[in-house]
């Protein structure tokens, strides 16, 4: 028998059901706690706010690209997790560094699929906000006290390049902030397109875009 979900995960899988319907303006914690099937008090036993609820879902029920590049900063020299039959760059392959030069390359592959998923999922979820200017400073005032916000991923990613830069996987003169933002800010042009075509499927595939992506991004940021 299935254990059942706790309170916490309940508010979030509601939330995020009501911010993908409704999205971020429309969202209260009012109906938030309705969905769940709790009161409103019980609702901030879990959470301060409707931005942390926010903060929440983006962490804990979309596609998970800010632990991807945390574990990423911490060891840069691993290889992301790959399925069946696929290596990493510890000593596997025996092939020096040429196999190291692929490691990043599919370090940044992975990146670029997460983010893509990641983006996708959240664009429509906050599209919303655009059209309100006071509420979307508000709520990013709240989500950057929650050491959270867009600017986060592109400053994550950064530093795993800073340190592929010190390890000599990346050109001494590669400039991480900007390498970073092209590859991300690639990433949620294509969600927004997504978006923007409502939902339709784009022609390339997401691991296709992921690829090339990541293989001109690394060709402008590569030693030699």
């Amino acid at each position: 028998m299935p254990t059942p979900k706790s309170t916490r995960d309940r508010i979030l899988d509601a939330a995020e059901r009501l911010l993908r319907t409704a999205g971020l303006a429309r969202t209260t914690t009012k109906e938030i706690a309705r969905e769940t099937g709790c009161s409103e008090a019980a609702l901030y036993k879990h959470f301060v706010s409707k931005e942390e609820i926010f903060v929440g879902v983006m962490r804990e029920r979309l596609p998970r690209l800010n632990p991807l590049l945390d574990e990423l900063v911490a060891a840069p020299k691993r290889a992301t997790p790959h399925g069946p039959g696929q290596r990493g760059d510890l000593g596997e392959s025996g092939e020096g560094a040429a196999d190291d030069e692929r490691s990043v390359e599919r370090n940044l592959t992975e990146i670029a699929r997460v983010a893509a998923h990641f983006y996708e999922r959240s664009v429509p979820i906050t599209a919303s906000l655009f059209a309100e200017p006071q509420l979307k400073k508000r709520h990013f005032a709240g989500v950057r006290q929650l050491g959270a916000g867009p600017h986060t991923p592109i400053a994550a990613l950064a530093d795993y390049l800073r340190a592929e830069r010190a390890a000599g996987r990346v050109a001494a003169d590669a400039d991480p902030d900007a390498a970073a933002a092209l590859l991300l800010g690639a990433c949620a042009q294509r969600a927004f397109l997504c978006d923007f075509a409502a939902g339709e499927t784009l022609d390339q595939p997401i691991e296709e875009f992921a690829a090339g992506l990541a293989r001109t991004v690394l060709r402008g940021i590569s030693p030699g």
